[in-house]
């Protein structure tokens, strides 16, 4: 996934994720026994590059972006969400998932240190 420093997920959350890039991301889905998100089957072309989609999501996040954590991470979410309409993002359904899912996971936890 490409980050141009202007993406308003990059931060905190962001440095809790475990690495979902690569051939080995399909194999820990494998192993943790989770379904994909988007059928095996499905073409690169589900998301087409589509300019008023990912405005209109990045718009919907900036406006629920408050100060409490979940309407920050709400915000994050949607803006990962709105990457899959963006040209220049490299990223998949299963790619957010995984990353939300992690940063879940860590959060239900209390935070990285626990």
């Amino acid at each position: 996934m490409t980050s141009n420093g202007d993406d308003p997920a990059d931060g905190a959350e962001g440095s809790a994720e475990a690495p979902a890039d690569g051939p080995e991301s399909a194999d820990a889905m494998e192993a943790a026994g989770v379904d994909p998100v988007v059928p095996e089957e499905a073409d690169g072309e589900a998301f087409p590059p589509n300019a008023e989609r990912r405005e209109s999501l990045r718009e919907i996040a900036a406006d629920v972006r408050g100060e409490s954590d979940e309407s920050k991470q709400l915000s994050a979410i949607l803006y990962r969400v709105s990457d899959l309409y963006d040209p220049d993002e490299e990223t998949s359904p299963e790619e957010i998932y995984l990353n939300v899912r992690h940063i879940m996971r860590i959060k239900a936890q209390g935070g990285l240190r626990q």
